[in-house]
């Protein structure tokens, strides 16, 4: 059976650096992060004194406030990325198409921040005064079940939870919905809000933070003096649809996707398989699905956590798969400016690789100053550069082994 095209033809975000996908992509490039002192918590009780932080997010933008009052954050910055790429898509969804119109929005922890609070709830004040609303506003399949609610779409509705691959396979996923003609459109992505005290309590017990506390270094990719990454919360939500679907009702296309490759390291529950070897099958894959070469591709949006081993590994993979067209390749790691979205952030990255391709503009690695013997790639220092891409890579690989990559391509009638 031949497979479907499958589009891009809606982005919106809320981030760090933008509450929407235009603010976020010219803050990216800019090379503007939006990393801070860490103000949601204590920051008295942790090792980690930064965090990426979205601000001034208002839910009451997109939600009536008694609905707003009945979702953990993650649900709301589900919705308003989702809204702003439906509308972006210029998609209406009615009885015509609901029946064929999907969500898949992942999320790599759900609604911590509602755990913790009704357990303090039921410690005080026992199980009454548990709210109703508490099992629904924690599961991470929420976000996708409320935006398929608020969008009416009565399409496929699923949720990936693999940490930080989280949102590359949800993309993923809903890519092989529309290719096999299951659905004419998805709405995908991640969505996460982990900056909660037990979140950050358990990020700074098995030391994957940073104790980096100057917001202007704590997250350099790549960098030699990397000591760990910084969390960060939002979403990412992109539109996909079928090719000719697209074309019918005349959208705008930003580009294509056409490969996806998702593998398990089966070696450890956090460190990656020594030599990266799982996240390069993952683009080994991607690369064949798409029916790409190496040499086609001229950038990747890498990973790039900023933690000592998930870099040095990820630069051997590329080197793995990509031989010596590694060395002219584009590599950046944008969570130099975003911190680390954990489940959220392959849906943000998407966006960036999406309009990378769009625009002609590879986004920097910041805060990178002192070269890694064993990561002597191009990361795009400190600058963005302006390049035509054909082709680019989104890489994403989580906790428990978990390792995916998208491909996308200029859009070609």
């Amino acid at each position: 059976m031949e497979k479907k095209r499958v589009v891009v033809t809606g982005i919106g975000a809320v981030s760090p650096v933008g509450n929407d996908a235009q603010t976020t992509w010219e803050n990216i490039i800019a090379g503007k992060s939006g990393i801070g002192p860490l103000t949601r918590l204590n920051a008295d009780d942790y090792p980690a004194k930064v965090a990426a932080e979205v601000k001034d997010f208002d839910p009451e933008t997109y939600l009536e406030r008694k609905e707003a009052r009945k979702m953990d954050r993650f649900t709301h910055y589900a919705i308003a990325a989702s809204l702003m790429a439906v509308k972006d898509a210029g998609l209406t969804i009615d009885e015509h198409n609901a029946n064929r119109v999907g969500v898949w929005i992942g999320s790599g922890i759900g609604g911590m921040e509602t755990f913790e609070n009704q357990f303090q709830m039921f410690q005080k004040r026992g199980y009454r005064r548990v709210s109703p609303f508490f099992v629904p506003m924690m599961i991470p399949d929420m976000a996708t079940g409320q935006v398929s609610i608020a969008l009416g779409a009565k399409g496929v509705n699923s949720c990936t939870v693999t940490a930080c691959a989280t949102g590359t396979n949800s993309i993923g996923d809903a890519f092989k919905v529309i290719q096999r003609g299951d659905a004419d459109v998805m709405v995908t992505g991640g969505a996460e809000a982990p900056i909660t005290q037990m979140s950050v309590a358990g990020f700074c017990a098995n030391t994957a933070l940073t104790t980096n506390p100057d917001p202007e270094t704590a997250s350099r990719p790549f960098d030699a003096n990397r000591d760990g990454f910084v969390i960060g919360e939002g979403a990412g939500i992109v539109v996909l649809e079928e090719l000719e679907y697209a074309l019918r009702r005349g959208a705008t296309i930003y580009a294509e996707l056409i490969g996806y490759g998702s593998t398990g390291d089966a070696y450890h529950i956090t460190a990656p398989a020594p030599g990266g070897e799982g996240g390069a099958r993952a683009m080994k894959l991607a690369l064949a699905d798409g029916g790409l070469e190496p040499a086609d591709i001229d950038y990747i949006n890498a990973h790039g956590t900023s933690t000592p081993y998930n870099d040095k590994f990820e630069t051997m993979a590329v080197k793995d798969v990509f031989g010596e067209h590694a060395y002219k390749l584009a590599i950046s790691s944008t969570k130099s400016m975003t911190g680390h979205l954990l489940g959220a952030a392959g849906g943000v990255e998407a966006i960036i690789s999406i309009l990378s391709i769009k625009e002609g503009i590879i986004p920097p690695t910041i805060h990178y100053e002192t070269p890694d013997p064993e990561c002597d790639l191009d990361y795009v220092a400190n600058k963005a550069r302006t390049r035509d891409v054909r082709a680019a890579l989104s890489n994403s690989l989580g906790f428990g082994g978990h390792n995916a990559t998208i491909l996308f391509k200029k859009y070609e009638a």
